[in-house]
């Protein structure tokens, strides 16, 4: 009599980590958690540079046999390169959870995706995402939230970022002048993220608001 064969989809489960702003002490017990036992860590990084601040951050929680797979997200704003590498990750993600899938049981592997700060808050995550759920939805995913950049800086100055009454606005620095300046006037609170190369532009919309000091 032959052996019998099983067909079964074995599926590992994709855990979003966010790290926090960069400290190895500011990570959740829930995400130290997860990265221990994960199979694969996915670090993105950019095509031109090799160093992955969540990775480094993530690293003294890591089991010494975890394997490291790259995902490379390049710095631009061509829709066409952007989404072939959105794709090409997500590939790749697929491939790890579902450990190649033939037509027998298979050894799956669980893999972390690192972050820095939340995976929900301007992160590469969020792409990553709605890629794969596009190419596979059927993939566990589990996302465990983490302590972000603006979280810290008014834990570290003692700010109050609202209360009673208040509301807290988060503004993308790469708006234009006018538009930031429109939100800040409006806002109680305000955190600015994304500065990037919008310097200029953020310190004159702090000024026309009254808020340089």
């Amino acid at each position: 009599m032959s052996p019998q064969r099983y067909e079964m989809t074995m599926t590992g489960t994709l855990y979003a980590v966010g790290v926090g702003p960069g400290a190895p002490d500011l990570l959740t017990l829930r995400a130290v958690e997860a990265l221990r036992r994960v199979d694969v860590i996915l670090a993105a990084a950019s095509p031109r540079n090799d160093y992955s601040r969540a990775l480094e951050t993530a690293r003294p929680h890591l089991r010494p046999d975890v394997r490291l797979q790259r995902l490379e997200f390049p710095m631009t704003h061509d829709k066409a390169t952007l989404r072939a590498a959105w794709e090409k990750a997500a590939g790749i993600t697929r491939d790890v959870l579902r450990g190649g899938e033939k037509d027998t049981i298979d050894l799956t592997e669980n893999a972390a995706f690192l972050t820095i700060g939340d995976p929900l808050v301007y992160s590469t995550f969020g792409y990553l995402l709605k890629t794969l759920r596009q190419l596979d939805d059927s993939l566990p995913v589990e996302i465990i939230p983490g302590i972000t950049s603006f979280q810290a800086a008014a834990a570290r100055t003692r700010t109050i970022l609202c209360e009673s009454h208040e509301t807290l606005c988060i503004i993308p620095g790469i708006r234009d002048e006018e538009s930031l300046t429109q939100t800040l006037e409006q806002a109680d609170s305000a955190v600015i993220l994304k500065a990037y190369r919008n310097f200029p532009a953020i310190v004159s919309s702090l000024r026309r608001s009254g808020r340089l000091e």
